[in-house]
Order: C-alpha cells, then structure tokens, then sequence
C-alpha cells in the first residue's frame, strides 16, 4: 500500500510512524486509519522490529482528532462503523509484540489522545496539549477514550475531563499520570529514540512477555494476574534470550540477544 497520509521509517530496529497532514493538524480520516492498519501489519511480520514511536508532522499537531469535515456528514450507522474500525486499529497498539512510545510533539485531541493512550507509554513536548473535547461538538469519545483515560488517571479525574472537554498542557498532563516525560520540544525526538534503542537492545521475548503479562494483569484481579505472571516468567526461562543473559551475567559481559 502507498502511503499518503502517513509516513513509515524503519532504522536501527525502532520503527517510525509520523502522521502527515499537517494541513489540517494531522486529524484523522478513514484513509489515515486504513494506512496506519496495514503499517502495524507490517511491523508485526517484522521480527527485527524492536519498538514503534508515534509522532506528528509539522510543529503543532501530533493528531488534532478526527476530520470533522469527514464525520459531520455522518449519519448513526455511519459514525459506529468509523468508530469500530477506530478501535480496531488502535487496539493494534495494544496486541503488538513491542512496545509503543507516543512521542506527542503537539496537539493530542480527540481521536489523536486516544491513540496515544493506547500507546504503553507517552512522552510529550512541553508544547503538547491533551484533551478530549468531544462533548463540545455534541459528541463523547469514540476511540477508547472513555476507557482508557479512566484506568490512568482515575474515573473521577477522567470524567472532569470528559465532561467539561478542557485542554490540558503537557505538564498538567503528567501530574495526573498521562505523561511520563516532558521534554523541550527541540529534544523530543532524541530522548524517545534514547528509550527506544534502550529497549530494543533488550530481549524481545522477555519485553513481550512483560507487556502482555502488564496489560493482560490490568483486567483480572491480583492473584489472576500474578498466575500470568508465574506463567510469563517460565516461557521466558525457555527462551534462547535468558540462556543468553543468564550467561552473560555468570560470565560478566553484555548480553548479545538475538
């Protein structure tokens, strides 16, 4: 598929999807969903593949929500097709083997803070806005918001934001446990790739196994999920990774996973 709406990078195992359409603040439409979809499939059949960081084209958007030009026309059948195969989509972040990094560089509204919710983790510029401002247009949150956002910063904060459909800065939105990292925007970028190398110089075996055991655990009650974590950690243990690691510690050297 030819890519005109995102641009897809690959270098040194991190993988780069930058959304592009910076004409309108990189707002979602179902071509942008579409070729974001068959990107993740590729990055899934990529094994040499490490990490995945998100980010957006231009200087003021990482996605400002969805083409509203696109939905307004939409009628209720409409609107629950777009919205499933938002979610489709996004939850794609949540399946993959590696772990994804929303680098916010912007504006993260609507649909676009809920891609990067979906995200493992965020780090964002000092410029980055966060909201969900559905309600503003009549509308709620139709890409996980309503979800998501709960389980990070508590239903009662998510609901204050829901409701009143208030922007938050990138720093307000790492006091209520959003963000991870706030950074200049002129450094975003390398700090991201900083982390990103970092795991991928990890094992993959072992960082899929702790991702699907965090966010499989998140949904059960505490002692389900120390039983996937039982089972996690043994399925690591027949890796050719812990062999390795393992090794490399008795011998006293950097592990050289594969």
């Amino acid at each position: 598929m030819e890519y005109k709406n995102i641009i897809f990078e690959v270098k040194n195992a991190i993988a780069l999807i930058t959304f592009n359409r910076p004409e309108v603040l990189n707002a979602l439409n179902g071509e942008l969903l579409k070729e974001l979809s068959d990107a993740l499939d590729k990055i899934v059949e990529d094994k040499n593949i490490r990490a995945l960081i998100l980010t957006g084209a231009g200087e003021k958007s990482f996605v400002a929500g969805a083409d509203i030009k696109e939905i307004a026309n939409f009628d209720p059948l409409d609107a629950k097709v777009f919205a499933q195969n938002g979610h489709l989509v996004i939850n794609k972040f949540q399946k993959l083997p590696i772990p994804v990094i929303a680098a916010v560089n912007g504006f993260a509204l609507g649909g676009g803070c809920e891609i990067a919710l979906a995200c493992d983790f965020i780090y964002a510029s000092e410029k980055a806005m966060f909201g969900l401002p559905e309600v503003n247009l009549g509308l709620i949150p139709g890409m996980g918001g309503t979800q998501r956002l709960s389980r990070l910063t508590g239903k009662n904060m998510a609901k204050e934001l829901i409701f009143t459909g208030k922007i938050i800065s990138a720093a307000r939105a790492m006091e209520i446990g959003i963000v991870n990292m706030v950074f200049a925007s002129d450094l975003l970028m390398d700090e991201t790739v900083k982390v990103a190398e970092a795991i991928a110089s990890k094992g993959r075996f072992s960082i899929c196994a702790a991702k699907q055991a965090i966010d499989t655990g998140a949904n059960v009650d505490l002692y389900s999920g120390c039983n996937i974590e039982i089972d996690a950690f043994a399925l690591c243990l027949a890796s050719e990774d812990s062999k390795e690691g393992t090794k490399a510690f008795i011998e006293k050297r950097k592990p050289n996973f594969k």
